[in-house]
């Protein structure tokens, strides 16, 4: 290959890197993101600390699913995903910001790009600590009700845990610039997940599975019932977190900045 034609790609490769570079440093010193995403680890852990060693074995006597049930933190822990996703997207449509990244990125496919890679990649590592995090805490206070990381489903559970708080963190984020607001996001996403969903699974359980919480949260079961595997569901999460994604992309692409 000629130094002319192995010079476009060496640029392209240093401008992919720099501009992954700089998606991470937004988001490290952006402080409602940042804290998003410290919180999903915090809340996990503050919540596995406060709710097993005090009803940790009573729960698990009564639960046909302990290992579902030693995830129930994931319920509140989504929330800080959810927030992480929105204002990490938000931080580039308030004041002008947008602006000025297109500025120094022209490319608006090669900024989103960058941005969701970077927005996943740090969202799953939390999501795994969360994941694993939850598991080993209440773990400690299971006594004969725990379960090991070797028994089925366990390890499955944990790693399907930070994809699942990964793929949430995604979805909010391709809602947000689809809305262009963290707020209305936050306003339909955590009534959605906290209130909506649950009565959707009371009038119609068929269809609530298919929810992207509920298809979701397959994987945190030992053994899943209904039409949905612990992977299919994750891949059926997966499928709204790229619809939305592709949304975001969509204005993010026609609209003026």
């Amino acid at each position: 290959m000629s130094t002319t034609a192995a010079a476009p790609a060496a640029f392209r490769a240093v401008t992919v890197r720099t501009v992954l570079r700089s998606e991470w440093i937004k988001i490290r010193s952006v402080r409602s993101s940042f804290g998003s995403l410290i919180a999903v680890v915090g809340v996990a852990l503050g919540l596995s600390l406060l709710i097993f060693p005090l009803i940790g074995q009573g729960e698990a006597e009564n639960s046909e699913d302990v290992l579902f049930g030693i995830f129930y933190p994931m319920n509140f822990v989504q929330i800080a995903a959810i927030s992480f996703g929105a204002t990490a997207a938000s931080s580039e449509l308030l004041n002008g910001a947008l602006r000025n990244s297109l500025a120094a990125v022209p490319n608006r496919t090669l900024l989103y790009g960058a941005k969701t890679a970077v927005a996943a990649a740090v969202a799953l590592v939390a999501g795994l600590a969360a994941g694993f995090g939850i598991f080993l805490t209440a773990n400690a206070f299971l006594g004969k009700y725990a379960i090991g990381l070797g028994d089925p489903g366990a390890l499955r559970a944990c790693v399907g845990a930070g994809v699942y708080l990964a793929l949430m963190a995604l979805f909010s984020l391709g809602l947000t610039f689809l809305l262009r607001s963290a707020v209305a996001v936050l306003s339909i996403m955590i009534p959605f997940i906290l209130i909506v969903s649950f009565v959707v699974g009371g009038v119609s359980e068929g269809a609530a599975l298919w929810l992207p919480d509920h298809a979701g949260q397959q994987i945190l079961h030992q053994n899943p019932t209904g039409p949905l595997g612990p992977w299919t569901g994750l891949g059926v999460m997966a499928l709204w977190t790229a619809a939305a994604l592709a949304a975001g992309w969509w204005s993010l692409r026609r609209r003026d900045a």
